[in-house]
């Protein structure tokens, strides 16, 4: 598997891993997954910051009832930008919501409480990822960023998102590029 290292292609469905480099706020030592990009720029979902909040107080603070315990499950810190809006990526299924972007075949965003809901009832998609706020580029930021070695990038991979704990989603992506994250200088060197 090959590492981008600029970013002619969209990335659209990538992990972006934060390098060493990016050691203060929300991108140090984070995986983004990126639900869209484009020439208008990139937007993401920040995946293993969990916040010190669960669904089951969401569920409370959006006057929700549910059928099940859901203090188990964390919310991630998605980014810097809207963090008072909930983002959920999850698998595609026979439902529809009334807010979803279409990222992949497998994989959509939906940001309408009906999906929440309907995790409530226990009639969600049983696979999903609920964060507040997300990650945001300009055009050409992203690609800027990248080429100043910021981010390491390749395909995402759903198992990482809905059966890695989130302490554990770095390493096990950079496992699928055979790299140990804690072997990387923070210095970069340039050719």
């Amino acid at each position: 598997m090959a590492i981008t290292r600029h970013s002619s292609q969209c990335l659209r469905d990538h992990f972006l891993l934060a390098m060493p480099s990016l050691d203060e706020g929300i991108f140090a030592h984070s995986v983004t997954y990126i639900c869209e990009h484009g020439e208008a720029g990139a937007m993401g979902l920040v995946i293993n910051r969990p916040l010190d909040l669960d669904l089951d107080e969401i569920f409370e603070h959006l006057e929700i009832e549910t059928r099940s315990d859901f203090s188990g499950i964390p919310v991630m810190a998605g980014g810097p930008v809207q963090t008072d809006h909930g983002f959920i990526l999850h698998r595609h299924g026979a439902e529809s919501w009334d807010a979803t972007l279409r990222v992949t075949k497998e994989l959509m965003l939906t940001t309408s409480q009906d999906i929440l809901r309907a995790i409530a009832a226990g009639d969600g998609p049983a696979e999903y990822l609920i964060a507040l706020g997300y990650a945001g580029w300009s055009a050409g930021q992203l690609e800027e960023e990248i080429s100043r070695n910021s981010w390491l990038t390749l395909p995402a991979d759903p198992a990482i998102i809905f059966h890695t704990p989130p302490e554990q989603r770095l390493q096990a992506a950079a496992g699928r590029l055979g790299i140990d994250m804690n072997l990387i200088s923070s210095e970069a060197g340039h050719a």
